[in-house]
């Protein structure tokens, strides 16, 4: 497993760490159920406008619950990995929730980034 893969616990402790060093750090979240090119543009893009891209992955039974039957169609752990691949993304972490609330209190970006696809 990728040391850029962190649990959510760990996640609010390494992002006060970055903040206290002065770090602008962007986060962004979603299901990123088959990665594509359109999803690395959009990572890319938000890591640009900061120093640091936390990405918070919502884990299988939510996709499930957001996207249905079939889904998802890669695992979670499988979705993170790839994820911590990418060059343009410095921490990723899996939470459980539909809704990226605690993933934001505990990362407290400067910049929080979503795709114009999203709809709340």
């Amino acid at each position: 497993m990728s040391p850029k893969i962190v649990e959510l616990e760990e996640l609010s402790d390494r992002c006060e760490k970055l903040r206290s060093a002065g770090k602008k750090i962007v986060a962004t979240n979603g299901c990123f159920d088959l990665l594509h090119v359109g999803h690395v543009r959009y990572l890319q893009a938000a890591r640009a406008l900061g120093e640091l891209l936390v990405v918070g992955l919502n884990g299988d039974r939510s996709v499930h619950e957001l996207k249905g039957a079939g889904r998802p169609i890669t695992t979670e752990r499988d979705r993170a990995e790839i994820l911590a691949a990418l060059q343009c993304v410095d921490l990723a972490t899996i939470f459980p929730e539909i809704r990226a609330t605690k993933f934001l209190a505990a990362v407290r970006p400067a910049v929080y980034v979503k795709g114009g696809d999203y709809t709340p």
